[in-house]
């Protein structure tokens, strides 16, 4: 199954400035479609940091998804430091840029022609009802920092990383995580190849810890379930969903 890495560029979001949403979203996304991140790494608009990132995350996983540092300002360093990761120069793309002067409403400057500069190399997907592309270089896809930008350009492109997806069962119980725990290794035991999650809710009245069991077997994932439902007192369980 295809594994990605997430790299959330900017100071912003290192100094509370601004709050990342981009990395949960994702997450979710490529979760759906049966991709598995294995990290998200934020780091600082600093070429050198973006490069070297940028190639040990290319390196080891099979995507990988940048976030921030693509827009016209000083800061904007993403462009310059994939570059570097993969020894290409950066070139004006004629492309990008007929679609910067289309879209312009007055004479393009030097700073919004710095958007159409790209890896030499680089190929350009068409992303959705936005006019702007989405830049891939290698396995390394090149997203805005913006979440609405960010989700408009993911979704033109989701289907590109559809795999065999995860499904998934809830069971909400009313006991504390150390009263089931034995169960939970047991239950592995059993069935070594499940994602077993245990997740305890402080505030809620209801129930004390919600379990996630992820498969992609649907089959595999059933006996697990009823295995779980066997083994935990009837009383202890709030609902399965």
């Amino acid at each position: 199954m295809s594994s990605a890495g997430i790299l959330i560029i900017g100071n912003e979001i290192l100094s509370g400035k601004v709050v990342d949403e981009n990395s949960p979203y994702l997450c979710h996304e490529l979760r759906e479609l049966g991709v598995d991140v294995e990290r998200i790494l934020t780091i600082p608009d600093v070429i050198e940091t973006i490069a070297n990132e940028v190639r040990a995350m290319s390196d080891r996983y099979d995507h990988v998804f940048t976030s921030g540092g693509i827009g016209p300002t000083h800061d904007d360093l993403t462009i310059e430091g994939i570059a570097q990761a993969f020894g290409r120069p950066v070139e004006l793309n004629e492309s990008i840029a007929d679609r910067l002067r289309r879209n312009a409403r007055g004479e393009i400057n030097e700073s919004t022609m710095k958007m159409a500069m790209i890896p030499q190399g680089a190929s350009l997907l068409d992303a959705g009802d936005l006019w702007f592309p989405l830049v891939v270089i290698e396995n390394v896809y090149v997203f805005p920092g913006v979440p609405e930008l960010l989700r408009k350009k993911f979704e033109s492109s989701r289907e590109r990383f559809r795999g065999v997806p995860f499904e998934l069962k809830h069971v909400y119980v009313t006991v504390h995580e150390s009263e089931i725990a034995a169960e939970l290794h047991e239950l592995l035991v059993e069935f070594p190849n499940l994602l077993l999650g245990s997740y305890p809710k402080i505030r809620e009245t209801e129930y004390r810890v919600m379990l996630t069991l992820e498969s992609r077997d649907t089959g595999y994932l059933e006996r697990a379930l009823d295995s779980l439902l066997l083994r935990l007192p009837e009383h202890t369980i709030l609902k399965v969903e």
